[in-house]
């Protein structure tokens, strides 16, 4: 019976896929920018706890804390990716720089609302601070949006590691360009009007929560929130989509780690092929949850009271990657080696 060099049979983990002398020096500016954001993270907790000031029913701390924790992983994912072996290095770093400053810059604009008790986006006051607030906004939006799209189009070009990590990582950023442009049509949900911390009314342009039914001007966040990610319980929250999308990456990559792990207990596994092939079928199938919070939210239905036809979406989602797995495994066990 023939024998199986299973340590070579087998890429590394992707998070090492890069050899030594291959690999580019560690990019400095998003490692900073995660750095920082990890502080704010940390001055935003100490925040909520000492800090009794709210905006539509939740500390005026969280968002910062939030923006700020979702950087420092996006931070630290972009300056992996870069570590590894490509053209167009110079470019890519680049790129990587605009992420980084952009992020600190719009994200402490964020910090400094939430120290001064109001909006950071879409507020219309007209106080010095918020006026040059918004337009660092509208200079720092397209920036990490279109810096994100070029690295993608550089990165998909490119073999960067193993098989299923560069569809993970490809995939990802797809969907970290894709979830940053769903990210306008809050843009586009209509003007309210809301309390500052400070209980004076203050106008906003636009916010994330649909209802169609509201009236012009009513005040639509805030009105009803879940639990920790304070997204809406009485309309659709369009920043359902945009979380689903920008963390696509993490979520992907998560698994090519954990089925690399998996391989040496599980013979089917250890098919680079096969790995591949369930890192395709979980892309398809989270572009389709995307697809389906995106089509929940526009219709104003808040993602805690599903109707029968999300839920029948849902369902033909899950059958889809259910059978392909099973589909998957199938074939595996056939041609794995023995």
């Amino acid at each position: 019976m023939a024998t199986m060099d299973f340590p070579r049979s087998l890429p590394r983990f992707p998070f090492t896929a890069a050899r030594p002398r291959d690999a580019a020096p560690w990019h400095l500016p998003l490692l900073v920018n995660a750095a920082v954001m990890t502080t704010l993270v940390l001055v935003s907790t100490i925040g909520m706890l000492v800090d009794d000031r709210e905006l539509l029913g939740e500390s005026v701390w969280l968002k910062p804390a939030k923006f700020g924790l979702a950087f420092a992983v996006y931070g630290l994912t972009l300056a992996w990716i870069l570590r590894l072996p490509h053209r167009g290095r110079r470019v890519t770093w680049w790129l990587g720089t605009i992420i980084a400053v952009t992020g600190i810059a719009d994200v402490g604009f964020i910090a400094l609302q939430a120290a001064r008790g109001t909006f950071s986006h879409f507020n219309t006051a007209t106080d010095p601070v918020n006026r040059i607030g918004q337009q660092v906004f509208a200079s720092g939006v397209p920036g990490l949006f279109l810096a994100t799209l070029v690295l993608a189009l550089i990165i998909s070009w490119q073999k960067l590691a193993d098989r299923p990590t560069r569809i993970a990582l490809k995939a990802g950023l797809w969907l970290a360009v894709t979830g940053m442009m769903l990210g306008y049509l809050m843009g586009f949900t209509g003007p309210q009007l809301v309390r500052q911390s400070d209980g004076t009314v203050v106008g906003l342009m636009a916010g994330h929560t649909v209802k169609p039914d509201a009236a012009a001007d009513a005040a639509r966040d805030g009105l009803g929130a879940m639990p920790i990610t304070h997204w809406s319980t009485t309309g659709g929250d369009l920043r359902v989509p945009h979380f689903v999308g920008l963390h696509g990456i993490q979520v992907l990559l998560v698994l090519a780690v954990v089925l690399t792990a998996l391989a040496p207990r599980h013979r089917w596994l250890r098919a680079e092929s096969t790995r591949a092939a369930l890192l395709g079928v979980a892309v398809i199938g989270y572009f389709g949850l995307l697809t389906l919070v995106l089509w929940q939210a526009l219709r104003g239905q808040p993602l805690t009271a599903p109707d029968a036809g999300t839920l029948a979406a849902a369902a033909a989602v899950a059958l889809f990657v259910g059978g392909g797995v099973t589909a998957v495994y199938r074939r595996a066990r056939v041609t794995a080696p023995r």
